[in-house]
């Protein structure tokens, strides 16, 4: 018992004297993106408060595997932070192996956005409304397509969510990444686009897509006159998130003060607001909710990938 308490009594003190040294978030996407455009506003939001810099290190790669798998892998002392996107428990649905557990490698800290993806077209589309496009892949099954960053990714899962609750076989077409779905829509080579609102928006608002529908449960207050999917297909629901995660091993009293950093960060109006002008919705959660949200995520994709028969890669 002794033994104990002097365990628990050191990682107290340990936790008392956090942080005394710049932190490090790991942003696993290049420079300039929303997520790394998050990341650096929750950075200095709770650099302000810790009283210590908060670098961000961004380590792209495999559609973020390779930074994340960097972060699980350092001292478990809480001055590794790593951004976790909606990619993440997508990889982890559709990886035969991953270089680390996603569950328990990882320790998460706070969700920090939501927001869903839009369904549009282009402007001169025939498609006025979901139910168009839902009634002409019924009526001509496989002459839809759809373009997605890549096999697997939440954009690809997303399409084939759709065409099993909707009853029918859109064809989809992986680019590698980047831009390219969003410029081959705008060049009329594809039909439509599912993409995140926080990079879509700005399309819709300057009339180059017209939205077709939001896949959030309800309609989102960015877009107030866009229906949402379930609204033509019941039940219908894909929400991206952008979330805080630490080290796995990480000492709880260290991550709940994390947590509290965060919620200090989005309590903040200006970055509230500048999450909301990227599409988002801001909010946090507590580290087990967002534990249990990933799972639930997880469990979702690998039924999507079951039912649609997708080989894992």
């Amino acid at each position: 018992m002794r033994w104990l308490a002097l365990f628990l009594y050191c990682g107290l003190a340990f936790a008392q004297g956090y942080p005394s040294k710049p932190l490090r978030l790991v942003t696993p996407f290049p420079p300039g993106g929303s997520a790394d455009l998050i990341a650096r506003l929750t950075a200095q939001k709770m650099a302000e408060s810790l009283r210590q810099p908060v670098v961000i290190d961004n380590r792209a790669g495999a559609g973020g595997l390779v930074g994340t798998e960097y972060a699980a892998k350092q001292p478990p002392d809480g001055y590794t932070l790593v951004l976790i996107t909606g990619a993440y428990p997508v990889q982890a649905a559709m990886l035969k192996s991953m270089p680390f557990d996603p569950l328990s490698d990882i320790a998460m800290v706070s969700l920090l956005t939501s927001y869903p993806f839009v369904i549009s077209v282009r402007q001169d589309s025939p498609f006025r409304s979901l139910g168009d496009l839902i009634a002409y892949a019924k009526a001509n099954p496989g002459k839809l397509n759809y373009p997605s960053s890549g096999i697997g990714t939440v954009h690809h899962l997303s399409g084939e969510l759709l065409n099993a609750m909707a009853g029918i076989d859109m064809t989809h077409v992986p680019f590698r990444g980047g831009a390219s779905p969003l410029t081959e829509v705008l060049g009329g080579r594809v039909d439509l686009l599912l993409e995140a609102m926080t990079l879509s928006i700005g399309q819709i608002q300057s009339g180059k897509l017209r939205a077709l529908a939001v896949t959030s449960r309800e309609r989102w207050k960015a877009l107030p006159d866009v229906p949402a999917v379930a609204e033509t297909v019941p039940g219908y629901e894909v929400n991206s998130f952008i979330g805080l995660g630490a080290t796995g091993g990480t000492p709880r009293e260290i991550v709940e003060r994390l947590n509290a950093e965060v919620r200090k960060a989005l309590a903040s109006p200006e970055t509230r607001q500048r999450f909301v002008e990227l599409g988002g919705e801001p909010g946090a959660s507590s580290p087990q909710e967002m534990k249990s949200f990933i799972e639930r995520e997880v469990g979702k994709w690998r039924e999507v990938i079951a039912l649609r028969k997708i080989e894992k890669q």
